[in-house]
């Protein structure tokens, strides 16, 4: 029975920030060294990136609403609020881009309304509540009381990928089933200043965003593009390989992360033995292998891990460019950011054109699916 992607609609904050003013309020910060200095601007001026949402508003130097939590502008200092702190913010901020990012998904839905919603799938691993995002969706949106409800907490920039397998399956079980999948993540609120290669990494990638899809069983309404949902694989590097070099911790400051230099070389190194699971699930492909998918959507976790995959890959600079236009003007949004390219996706392929999207998250774990394109507005 073949489940479908809906809509995919998204959701960011609205202040956004040049890279460079976050690369020179960074570089300015008494913690960092010369050698930190000189690092944060190469890395900063190699990212690829030109922008970033965020929920935080205390770098644009103006009036605020309240007292700076993050950063003083008087003083060009960062601040140093607790783990408490940051996700009290979190709980605030997160609700409302969960919602916004969620009520667009059903507007952009013909045919699916509120009632027809049996599922509420939420994802994000930048702050914690209860009750949680999935509560405030049901409540928001008036969605039935006996809806129910799940919540991918801590996974990750692949954590998209488990919650569109729950939603495939909550549908093969129920073919009258609506599964609404929200990701929502706060990355910048854990930004702080040291000296550290991998700080200064996340530090230059890291964004804010939401993306919401509906998942379902039910045929698309006549000219709604959408997604059919073919097969989904995970695959862990072997042992040893990748397991200190990304991850994801709770600290006094905020959560560390950890995205050491040589990710994008252990990704380059095991990316075709990571998708050969996938490309056996499907006997189309078959002989053309990757040759068979004409449409990607690559997580981009940083402009060199998606150097590493195009060239491990032969891809086309055509079939990177959904990937390198999302990070390029909304950073790394952790497990979001494969919604957004998805997104562009759904409206860019034509009929029956496959799509294979990929994310990489602590541990060093690959998620993959197979997506093609259902004849809409073709």
């Amino acid at each position: 029975m073949p489940v479908y992607l809906h809509a995919i609609e998204r959701a960011v904050p609205e202040t956004a920030y040049p890279q460079a003013v976050i690369r020179d309020i960074l570089r300015a910060q008494p913690e960092l060294d010369r050698l930190g200095q000189r690092l944060t601007t190469s890395i900063f001026n190699a990212s690829a990136i030109d922008r970033r949402h965020s929920v935080v508003r205390d770098f644009l130097g103006g009036p605020q609403d309240g007292p700076a939590l993050f950063y003083d502008p008087a003083t060009g200092r960062m601040l140093k609020p607790g783990t408490g702190a940051r996700n009290d913010f979190y709980t605030v901020h997160a609700t409302e881009l969960f919602v916004r990012a969620a009520r667009r998904a059903l507007e952009a839905s013909p045919g699916l309304t509120a009632a027809d919603i049996s599922h509420v799938v939420t994802v994000s691993c930048t702050g914690f509540f209860a009750p949680g995002p999935d509560y405030a969706v049901v409540r928001a949106l008036g969605l039935a009381p006996g809806v129910a409800r799940f919540h991918v907490g801590f996974m990750g920039c692949y954590a998209a990928f488990p919650a569109l397998k729950m939603a495939k399956a909550f549908c093969e079980a129920d073919p009258a089933a609506v599964v609404l999948v929200v990701c929502a993540e706060l990355c910048t609120i854990h930004m702080h200043s040291a000296n550290d290669p991998d700080t200064l990494i996340a530090n230059s990638v890291f964004a804010d965003g939401a993306a919401a899809a509906l998942v379902s069983a039910r045929s698309p309404a006549d000219g709604t593009p959408a997604l059919r949902m073919d097969h989904f694989e995970t695959t862990l590097t072997p042992p040893g390989v990748g397991e200190a070099d990304m991850a994801w911790t709770v600290g006094d400051q905020g959560y560390d992360m950890v995205l050491s230099t040589y990710v994008p070389d252990i990704i380059e190194s095991h990316i075709g033995e990571a998708l050969a699971p996938l490309f056996a699930r499907d006997p189309a492909l078959l002989g053309a292998a990757r040759g068979g998918v004409e449409r990607w959507a690559i997580h981009p976790g940083g402009r060199s891990i998606l150097d590493k995959v195009q060239g491990s890959l032969g891809l086309t600079d055509e079939q990177l460019r959904p990937s390198r236009e999302v990070l390029r003007q909304y950073g790394n949004m952790s497990s979001a950011t494969v919604l957004f390219i998805l997104g562009e996706l759904l409206k860019e392929a034509g009929g029956g054109e496959r799509v294979c999207a990929m994310a990489f998250g602590p541990g060093l774990t690959v998620e993959s699916g197979l997506l093609t394109k259902f004849p809409g507005l073709d």
